[in-house]
Parts: structure tokens; sequence; C-alpha cells
């Protein structure tokens, strides 16, 4: 976070400071403004000083209790009387400082205007001096509002991010154990066998969890690791189908350091294997291509499909499962920043994916 805006967020969580820099900008301004109309500095700064107690207690009279306690309660008719009469009381008392304590100090040979006068004439006060008190009061009501709502705004969309956070916890979350079961599943397989290849399992697999349970838990990282991750998933799938799997995995990124978020990618090679090479024992194929330039990523995954009499419900049910997950995570993440394409045909899948890794 920049300096700027941590002041910015102390200025706004402090009240004393941020009223004390409210009035005290608008005593400097007004008066600089009336100073280059005619006047001295000092005689003008002397002026608002002294009307400025009336102006505070009338700005906080109305944006503390007149508004919530009145207006917003729908008391319509005690709120109209109550500001009225404060502000007659209020205009009248700052004309009664400006009478006994500015202009003498400023004026000389001058009739004073007696407190019965200033209290009898009620046009002058409302024409001249609320519009001088008040014009403060209605402003500082304007800030209190926008800052409100600001506020409101920004706990919504702390809310917000918080929980699309815990979703995308919970989503990967989902990824873990799925991921965990296939390896297992193939890891069995291969002790059954006696094979060799069972301890090379272990390993890549031990690697691939410390890897997505530990290092996984920023908003991106960079995507020469999420390679790094597909070829794990890829060899161990390889060790599991041998020769008979027809593989292809390319990838040409421009910048490995280009920041994605994680575990994406490796769900639609995932599916490709779980729903397309493991129900099709004669010859399955798997293509992954895998292209990023200046932040634009392309994502393909082709694999062919076993025949259609050999589909399994769980299996269908269970892949939609896996891409409701993906599109959910993308749309987390990239919101109108990605697209997706399916070409589902009776012998082969293959999706696309693009991503705008800029935004």
């Amino acid at each position: 976070m920049s300096s700027k805006a941590t002041l910015t967020d102390f200025i706004l969580r402090n009240r004393f400071v941020s009223h004390f820099l409210f009035w005290g900008t608008f005593l400097l301004v007004f008066t600089i403004l009336a100073t280059l109309n005619a006047g001295s500095f000092s005689d003008h700064l002397i002026n608002y000083v002294s009307i400025l107690p009336f102006q505070m207690m009338a700005a906080y009279f109305l944006v503390y209790y007149q508004v919530p306690k009145l207006l917003l309660q729908k008391k319509y008719a005690r709120f109209g009387i109550s500001v009225l009469a404060s502000a007659y009381v209020f205009s009248v008392l700052a004309r009664l400082v400006v009478i006994y304590i500015v202009e003498p100090r400023v004026r000389e040979n001058f009739e004073q205007e007696t407190v019965w006068e200033v209290l009898t004439d009620p046009y002058y006060l409302f024409s001249v001096y609320f519009p001088v008190v008040y014009v403060i009061v209605f402003l500082m009501l304007a800030v209190k509002t926008i800052k409100e709502r600001f506020e409101e705004k920004h706990q919504i969309q702390l809310l917000e991010n918080e929980k699309a956070t815990n979703e995308l916890k919970f989503l990967k979350a989902q990824i873990h154990p799925h991921f965990l079961f296939n390896t297992l599943n193939n890891l069995y397989a291969l002790t059954l066998a006696k094979s060799d290849a069972a301890p090379i399992v272990v390993t890549k697999l031990s690697e691939m969890l410390d890897y997505m349970l530990y290092q996984c838990n920023e908003p991106s990282i960079a995507i020469e690791k999420e390679i790094i991750l597909l070829q794990g998933y890829i060899d161990l799938e390889t060790l599991r189908y041998g020769t008979q799997l027809q593989l292809e995995f390319n990838h040409q990124v421009d910048i490995p350091s280009t920041q994605i978020a994680p575990l994406i990618l490796l769900s639609f090679v995932e599916n490709a294997f779980k729903h397309g090479a493991s129900g099709n024992p004669l010859n399955p194929k798997v293509d992954v291509d895998l292209q990023v330039e200046k932040g634009q990523l392309y994502f393909k995954v082709f694999n062919t499909k076993p025949a259609p009499n050999t589909f399994k419900k769980e299996d269908t049910e269970k892949k939609h499962i896996g891409l409701a997950n993906i599109n959910r995570q993308l749309t987390l993440n990239y919101p109108n920043t990605h697209s997706i394409e399916v070409d589902d045909t009776q012998d082969s899948y293959c999706v696309t994916l693009r991503i705008d890794l800029n935004e």
C-alpha cells in the first residue's frame, strides 16, 4: 500500500483529524477568497474565526441530530420547525458577534444596532447571515453523505472480495482431493503390477502436492510453475498408460514470470485423462497446447473419447461438476477477460481457453 493511500485511510478513519482538516481548510479558503475581493487577510480572518463556533454548532446540530433523528425518522414537521428555529438562533448569534466583537476592531465611528433591532429583523438575518452560517453547514452535510456512501460501497466491496476469496479457497480444496484420488488410483494399479515406476510416482506426487498445498496460496503465480505442475501430472499419466497413449504437450511462453491464477489449467488436463483416455483403452490421444504472448494466454486441450456405450453416468456427472468448478474459478479470477470454446463430438472433446492476463 502506498504512503498516499495510507495517509488517506488514516484521515478517513480518524474523526478528529478529518474534522479538523475540514474546518481548517474551510477557514483558510474562505479567508483567502474574501481577501482577494477586498480588505486585509487579518480582518477577514478575525471575522470568520468569530462566527466559526456558530457554524460548527449549526453543522453538528443538523448533521448529527436534525437529519438522523428527525428527517430520517420521518418527523417532517418537527424537522422543519427545528431547522427554522435553529437557523434563526445561529444567525442572530453570528450577527451579534460581528456587531459587538468584529466591527469595533475593523471599523470606526459607526452606529451599533441594539440586540432588539437584531432580533426583530428576520429578513436581514435570513438574507445575509443565514447563507454565511449555513453554506458550510450544507457543505459538511454533503461531504458526510458522500463519505458514508463511499464507506458503505467500500464495505460491500470488502465483503464481496472476502466472499470471492473464500469461494476460491473452497474450489481449490475441491481440486486437491479429486487430483489425489485419481493419482492414488494410478499408484495402486502400479503397485499391484509391482511396477518399478511406483517409487517415481510417489516422488512426483509428493512434489506436486507440496506445490498445490503450500505454494498456491497466493492469488497469482508465475506460469512457468504451472507448466512444471502440468508436466508433472502428464508424466504421472504417461507412466500409467505407457506406450498406448498418444500424447503431445507443447508450450511456448514469451515471459515465464507472467502471472496466472493457480490450478486452473490443471483441471482441463485432468479432465482430458479422466473422461477421455481412461475410458478409451485403444490408442487414447491427448494433445495439450499452451501459448502465452504479451499477456494473452491460449490453451487448448484435445482428447479422444471412449465409445458411447462405455460412458458411465457418474463419470458424466463428475465431468459436469469439474467444468462448473473451472468456470466458476475463471469467473472469479478473470471476469469479462476470458472465453471458453468447446468442441464436443462423438469421438473427441476439445476445449480452448483464452485469457487476457494483463487485466
